[in-house]
Order: C-alpha cells, then sequence, then structure tokens
C-alpha cells in the first residue's frame, strides 16, 4: 500500500491515508479505531449541472437531457443478476445514495462485514446494465419522483430561487430534470455518460470508521478495474451579471410562509479557495448565527424561529450564492433587517469579540464533525472534488482574521444580486 501516504493534522492530531490507485481512482481511508461502525462512498464528479461536455479527444460537445445524471443514479443499482440494495441486504450494510448538483455518490454504512460490503460497492459502480425495457420502466418512477418534488414546498422555495438567481447556469434546472426531459433518455446516452465520467481519474473512494487501510488497498487491486485518463471539459453558456428577478412567489401547502433570500456572486470562474471558503462560514456565524444580534431581534419579533432558520454557502462549478432560510409570518420584513444587517457590518464591522466566538463556533463545529465517519466521508469526497483538503480547512477557520472575513463582503452579499422566494400557503 505504498500508494497510500499519511496525512497528518498537526493542530488536531487526526490523520487519515489517501493515494492515487494505478487504476487512477483517488482512494483516502480515515482510520476511527474505535468506532463501531463504517461509512464508505464511491462517487464520481458528475452532476446535474453536466448537460453539456466533451473530452479533450473530441471536437464538439455532447448536449444531453436534463437530470441524466440522476437517472444514471438510479439505473446503476440494477444489474442482470439483480439488485445491488439485495446483495447488501446479505451484509447488514445500509446502502444508499444521491445526485447534486456537482457530484453522484454511492455509499452504505455498516457495523460488520465492512470488507464484504466494500467489494458489493465497488463492484456493482463499476458493472453499467441499461436496456430498453429497464430504462422505459425508470421513467415512469422518476416522473413520480419529479411531480412529488413539485408539490414539495422546501423544494420549490429553493429551486424557485435559483431561477430567479441565475438565467443561464444549468444550477436552475431541477436535478430530477423534467418529464419531458427524461422521456428522451436512452441507453446509448446512458452509456455514453457512464462512459465519461464513471472513468476512476473522476472518480473518488473516501472511507473511514473501523477499517484498515492495506484490506481497502488490497480490495482495489482485486476490484478496480484501470482506466485511461480522462480530461472532461465542462461546458457553461456564460452567466449574466445581474439577478433576472428581486421577488418570486408560489402558493403551495404549508401553515406558515416559508423563504429563501439568495445573494448571488459574480465572476466565478473558478471556485472558492479553501480560505475564502472558511472565511465565508465565519462571516455567517457572526451575522446571524443564533448568538447574534440579528438573530435576537428577529426572534423577539417573532419574525423567525430557532428550528427553521439558517444560512448556507452555496456554492459549485461556476456559480456561487449566500441562501438565508427558514419560516417567518413575514419574509419581506426578514429580508429588509437581514439587508440592514450586512450594511451595517459593511460600514462598521464587527465587534470583535463576537467575531473571535464566530471564529471559534465554527472551529468547534468542524473539530466535533471528525467524530462522525459519515461526516467525515462526506466531507472527505466533497472537498477531493472541490480540490480542496480536510486539514487545510481547519487551518484556514483558525487562522481567519477580521480584515480577511471582512473582505468577503467585496464580492458577497450584495444587495442589487438579491433575490427573495416565498411559499405562500394555498389560501
Amino acid at each position: 500500500m505504498d500508494w497510500l501516504k499519511k496525512v497528518t493534522s498537526e493542530r488536531t492530531g487526526d490523520y487519515y491515508f489517501t493515494g492515487k490507485h494505478s487504476s487512477g481512482l483517488m482512494v483516502t481511508v480515515y482510520p476511527k479505531e474505535k468506532n463501531n461502525s463504517t461509512y464508505a462512498i464511491f462517487g464520481t464528479k458528475y452532476g446535474s449541472i453536466d448537460n453539456c461536455f466533451k473530452t479533450k479527444d473530441e471536437s464538439e460537445p455532447h448536449r444531453v437531457p436534463a437530470g441524466i445524471a440522476h437517472y444514471l443514479e438510479h439505473k446503476l443499482f440494477e444489474s442482470e443478476d439483480g439488485d445491488a440494495f439485495e446483495r447488501f441486504a446479505k451484509t447488514g450494510a445500509s446502502a444508499n445514495a444521491y445526485t447534486s448538483f456537482d457530484m453522484t455518490c454511492y455509499l452504505f454504512s455498516c457495523t460488520e462485514s465492512v470488507y464484504e460490503s466494500l467489494e458489493i460497492l465497488l463492484d456493482f459502480v463499476q458493472s453499467p446494465y441499461f436496456t430498453e425495457q429497464t430504462v422505459q420502466k425508470e421513467q415512469g418512477i422518476i416522473g413520480q419522483e419529479i411531480k412529488m418534488y413539485d408539490d414539495d414546498p422546501q423544494w420549490r422555495v429553493l429551486f424557485n430561487l435559483l431561477e430567479a438567481l441565475y438565467q443561464k447556469h444549468p444550477v436552475r434546472l431541477d436535478i430530477a430534470g423534467t418529464v419531458k426531459s427524461i422521456a428522451q433518455i436512452t441507453p446509448e446516452l446512458l452509456y455514453q455518460c457512464y462512459h465519461t465520467f464513471y472513468n476512476l481519474n473522476n472518480m473518488a473512494l473516501c472511507i473511514a470508521g473501523n477499517v484498515q487501510p492495506d484490506r481497502v488497498a488490497e480490495l482495489c487491486d482485486k476490484m478496480l478495474k484501470p482506466s485511461k485518463p480522462v480530461q472532461i471539459d465542462r461546458i457553461f453558456e456564460e452567466e449574466p451579471n445581474h439577478i433576472i428577478k428581486a421577488r418570486v412567489e408560489q402558493k403551495l401547502s404549508v401553515a406558515v410562509p416559508l423563504f429563501e433570500l439568495g445573494f448571488k456572486e459574480l465572476n466565478v470562474g473558478q471556485r472558492p479557495s479553501t480560505k475564502q471558503v472558511a472565511e465565508t462560514e465565519i462571516l455567517l456565524e457572526a451575522l446571524s448565527s443564533s448568538a447574534t444580534p440579528l438573530f435576537r431581534r428577529l426572534l423577539d419579533a417573532d419574525l423567525i424561529n430557532e428550528a427553521s432558520f439558517g444560512n448556507e454557502y452555496f456554492e459549485g462549478p461556476g456559480y456561487a450564492s449566500v441562501i438565508f432560510s427558514g419560516e417567518s409570518k413575514d419574509p419581506e420584513r426578514v429580508a429588509r433587517e437581514i439587508k440592514q444587517e450586512i450594511e451595517n457590518v459593511r460600514k462598521n464591522g464587527f465587534d470583535r469579540q463576537m467575531l473571535e466566538r464566530a471564529k471559534k463556533s465554527v472551529y468547534g463545529k468542524n473539530i466535533a464533525s471528525l467524530n462522525h465517519v459519515g461526516s467525515i466521508a462526506n466531507s472527505l469526497v466533497s472537498l477531493a472534488f472541490s480540490g480542496r483538503e480536510l486539514f487545510e480547512y481547519i487551518d484556514a477557520v483558525a487562522e481567519a482574521d477580521m480584515d480577511s472575513i471582512l473582505a468577503r463582503l467585496e464580492d458577497q452579499l450584495r444587495p442589487e444580486l438579491s433575490s427573495l422566494s416565498v411559499v405562500l400557503p394555498n389560501q
């Protein structure tokens, strides 16, 4: 296992092993010997936004229907010999998968039979099986899923916001596509996307828990099928430097209005650095966490509740936004209060003690997440696909200063680039 190198955090003393297997796959193993459980993710850097692409050997791009990455995720669990879930049931592992905007991941968690379950994971993800009959059958199943999401208030308030912020970027499209777009999916298109994006050089295996790196390396030698290096160009239309609508609303079956207030970032040619993401996380903690004056004012005015109010730095290839969300009887007033607080910080900065508390809070949350094998594995795969590293991120949080955190406001939280999405009760 010479190809697995040990990476140690000087700050925390934690460590993991990582390296590129001869097959092309990036493998990371984070041993937690005292844990009873293990969590493994086999993922590809391929999500719902990858609808137009080409490899370096191709002259013309491929344009594929919206929702095909999610569709492929569904189909990959099937094989000529049966369903992968049935195989995991025999080892006692709990298996699942998800497709996001920029990656697709297959995973399992277990307390025993780790290596038997890992063998199943590595096998079925590398064994596509698509036929006309099974693809047509899935269209009905996913069509029902799409209709269900159309009535989901949390889903709609987010995608209505993205449609208001973005005009060209495919992040504005539903991850599952539409009933019309998935009707265009064929076995040939699925194989084309599979052979492009499920190349091991475009994938990562991340495991955290009670697992031995040498046993993982042996299984990689046994199970992985070598892949020819691939360079994939993801092609996006140029996104305009403005938003589409400042406010959007929809009526659905909710008891209290839902809102998402988004602030679009411009010039997102490259993804933010590890340092910039860490600084944004601290900025949002200092601005609107439950320990801030803004949160207290909104709560005292009965405008938000503790359970639903929150924030997120939503970023990926070619897009980045800060989103505040929650339930409120008066979403417009909440949006005004948030914008006013941002303006105050832009003019006056933060109270230094409050900023230090925010920094310690973010640092503590990140350290605490190292106790959970699921959090570790999910963080490792997400960071791997974004070109970041786990311990560098923790260091960046610890080393952030007032000036660098406030400097993020030059590119973020601009009121002229904000949009408010609201879902109101039907009546």
